[in-house]
C-alpha cells in the first residue's frame, strides 16, 4: 500500500494554526521565526493571535497556511520518524507547500513566491473584478456545460459533489440560475475578491512567469501531483504547470482518483483545517484519510 502526503489551500486558514506545533517542537518554530525574518513583520502573530479578519487576507492567508503546513509536516517527520510516503500534493496554494516538501524549492524561495503570488493575485482581483460560487449536488460534466452557456469557468473540481465556478459577476449571476434550474442542491457565493483559477487571473500569471524565472527549482525528491493535469510532473516543467495553475481549473477530483488507481491506500492532510479529508471521503471511500492538523492529531496515533 501506497502512503500519501497532502497540503490544504486558501480557505483553511483559522486563528491559532500552527500554534501548539511552534510551542512544542523547536523545529516547528524556527519555521516562524525564519518566515518573520524574511517577510520583515510577525506572520507568527497574525497565525497565532488573529484577528481573523486580518488572516483572512490573501497574502497573510497563503503565507500562514504555508507555513502552518510545513510545521505540521515537520512535527509529522519528528513524531512518527519511520513514516515512509510515496506521492505529495496539495490543492492549489498547497501545491507550492507539496514541492517545497519534494525539495523542488527551499523554504526561503516559497515564502518569496507565496508572497509575489499573493500580491499577483490581488492586483489581478483589482484589474479583472469577479466572483465564485460553490455548486453542490450537479455532475462536474453537466457544469461544464453550464459553465459555458454562462460565460463562465470550472474553477475547482472538489468533489462528486462540489465543483466551483469563476468568472465576472454577471457570468456568475447567470450561471447562479443556471445551475439552480438544473436542479442544484446548494449554490453558495464564496466571500472572495476575484475569480481564481480562471482566465481573468491571466495578469497574475504573466507575473509570476517574470517572477519564477529567476528561481532556480531541483528535481522532486518524492513525485508531486499536478493540480492541472492530475497526474505526477514528471517530464513536464514544474514552473510552467504552476504558472498555468493560476488560471487552471483545479483537478482535485481526477488527482484523487489517480492516487486510488495507482495504489495509494493512505492519505494524510497536514495543515490547518480538514477540509480536503472531507472531499477525499466524497470522492473515494477506499482510501484511508487522516489529518495532522494539531498537535493532538499526532499523539493519537
Amino acid at each position: 500500500m501506497k502512503r500519501a502526503i497532502i497540503f490544504p489551500g486558501q480557505g483553511s486558514q483559522v486563528v491559532g494554526m500552527g500554534k501548539d506545533f511552534a510551542e512544542a517542537i523547536p523545529e516547528c518554530k524556527a519555521l516562524f521565526d525564519q518566515a518573520n525574518e524574511i517577510l520583515g513583520y510577525d506572520l507568527e502573530k497574525i497565525c497565532f493571535e488573529g484577528p481573523q479578519e486580518e488572516l483572512n487576507k490573501s497574502n497573510h492567508a497563503q503565507l500562514g497556511i504555508f507555513v502552518a503546513s510545513a510545521a505540521a509536516f515537520q512535527a509529522l517527520k519528528i513524531k512518527q520518524p519511520g513514516l515512509e510516503y510515496e506521492l505529495l500534493a496539495g490543492h492549489s496554494l498547497g501545491e507550492w507547500t507539496a514541492l517545497y516538501v519534494a525539495g523542488v524549492i527551499g523554504f526561503e524561495d516559497t515564502i518569496k513566491i507565496l508572497r509575489a503570488r499573493g500580491e499577483a493575485m490581488q492586483a489581478a482581483c483589482e484589474e479583472n473584478p469577479g466572483a465564485m460560487l460553490a455548486v453542490m449536488g450537479i455532475d462536474g460534466d453537466v457544469l461544464v456545460r453550464i459553465a459555458a452557456e454562462a460565460g463562465c469557468f470550472v474553477a475547482n473540481f472538489n468533489s462528486l459533489a462540489q465543483t466551483v465556478l469563476s468568472g465576472t459577476a454577471g457570468s456568475i449571476d447567470k450561471a447562479e440560475e443556471l445551475v439552480k434550474s438544473a436542479g442544484a442542491k446548494r449554490a453558495i457565493r464564496l466571500p472572495v475578491a476575484g475569480a481564481f483559477h480562471s482566465p481573468l487571473m491571466q495578469p497574475a500569471a504573466d507575473k509570476m512567469r517574470g517572477f519564477l524565472a529567476d528561481i532556480g527549482f531541483s528535481e522532486e525528491t518524492v513525485p508531486v501531483l499536478s493540480n492541472v493535469t492530475a497526474q505526477p510532473h514528471g517530464s513536464t516543467s514544474v514552473k510552467d504547470d504552476m504558472i498555468k495553475q493560476i488560471t487552471s481549473s483545479v483537478q482535485w477530483v481526477a488527482l484523487i482518483q489517480w492516487m486510488a488507481s495507482n495504489g495509494v491506500g493512505e492519505i494524510i492532510e497536514c495543515g490547518p483545517g480538514k477540509v480536503l479529508a472531507g472531499l477525499i471521503k466524497r470522492i473515494d471511500k477506499t482510501c484511508a484519510v487522516r489529518n495532522i492538523a494539531r498537535l493532538t492529531d499526532l499523539e493519537k496515533e
